[in-house]
């Protein structure tokens, strides 16, 4: 009895070091017969998840303990990967309510996990984040890229840029291996606006550059010194420039007194100016180029006078 209670309190505490998950050789190895991890279980103290893994205590697992479970039930080499292992790096703002692994080719299917098989998996794809197997941020990038979402596969680069989490450079290096896969042409992409010259900047004025990219315009200068003001886009040709506006970038008093203003001296100037928010670039970008090729074609007929 008294070995029995030792590998109970030796079972509670890898539970909490294991997001309340076992497995049925960790069991084994804290000394629990067939019989013992039977008792435990008609007892309560062990669930069943998958084969061969159990929650112990209670049958409702965290988000962490089910990608964990789903991981260890899929054995060895099984790395959580595509949208959960974006959730685990802090990519995605919600867990995916069933669990993504990646497997050897060999793997086996399981209930409540979807499995995908990889033919390879580079030593420098795999990590571990807060105790789980788990694909590397830039692998994780790559396997959303190839799921076709392209909405899930900006916002996670986005989120993986502001965590400090995005090297450009072992990203090239992961498409030059990977040439001509799927999810190379999606990923090349969702990274082209990053490689701009404003990469530390704003996602706005990076935003407002891919439109107009797209919108086959003229690049504009970016944060240039024009009539003593700093504005944010400029097009010298045609002397107009854009503000870009976001509601935390003006919430003092001195912005909202001295914009207008600096609106005000860039026209004195000779000037075109206008004012383009943060929000619109983003959820309406197609307006904001059309708006923008029509006031650009009129100031070089108004310059042409």
């Amino acid at each position: 009895m008294r070995k029995e209670v030792r590998s109970h309190h030796a079972l509670a505490r890898l539970a909490d070091e294991s997001h309340g998950v076992v497995t049925a050789q960790q069991l084994r190895d804290l000394g629990y017969s067939p019989a013992a991890v039977a008792r435990a279980t008609a007892a309560g103290r062990l669930h069943r998840v998958h084969r061969g893994v159990y929650a112990v205590g209670r049958r409702e697992l965290t988000p962490h303990g089910r990608c964990l479970a789903a991981v260890a039930a899929c054995g060895r080499g099984a790395v959580l990967s595509h949208a959960s292992a974006a959730w685990l790096w802090g990519m995605l703002a919600l867990c995916p309510p069933v669990p993504e692994v990646t497997v050897p080719r060999r793997g086996h299917g399981r209930e409540r996990i979807r499995v995908h098989r990889a033919a390879t998996l580079a030593p420098e794809e795999r990590n571990v984040a807060e105790g789980i197997p788990v694909t590397s941020v830039h692998r994780t990038l790559f396997d959303l890229a190839a799921s076709g979402s392209r909405r899930l596969l900006g916002g996670a680069v986005e989120r993986c840029e502001r965590l400090g989490l995005l090297d450009l450079p072992a990203l090239d290096a992961l498409l030059r291996e990977r040439r001509g896969q799927r999810g190379a042409p999606a990923l090349r992409e969702a990274l082209e606006i990053y490689r701009d010259p404003v990469f530390s900047r704003a996602r706005s004025e990076r935003l407002f550059l891919d439109l107009v990219k797209q919108a086959g315009l003229p690049r504009p200068a970016i944060n240039r010194f024009v009539a003593g003001f700093e504005v944010d886009a400029y097009w010298e040709a045609e002397r107009f420039a854009v503000e870009i506006d976001g509601w935390e970038w003006h919430r003092d008093r001195a912005s909202f007194e001295r914009d207008p203003v600096k609106i005000e001296r860039l026209k004195l100037s000779g000037i075109e100016a206008i004012r383009i928010t943060a929000r619109r670039i983003e959820r309406r970008p197609r307006e904001v180029a059309r708006t923008l090729a029509t006031l650009l074609a009129r100031r070089r007929a108004e310059l042409r006078r």
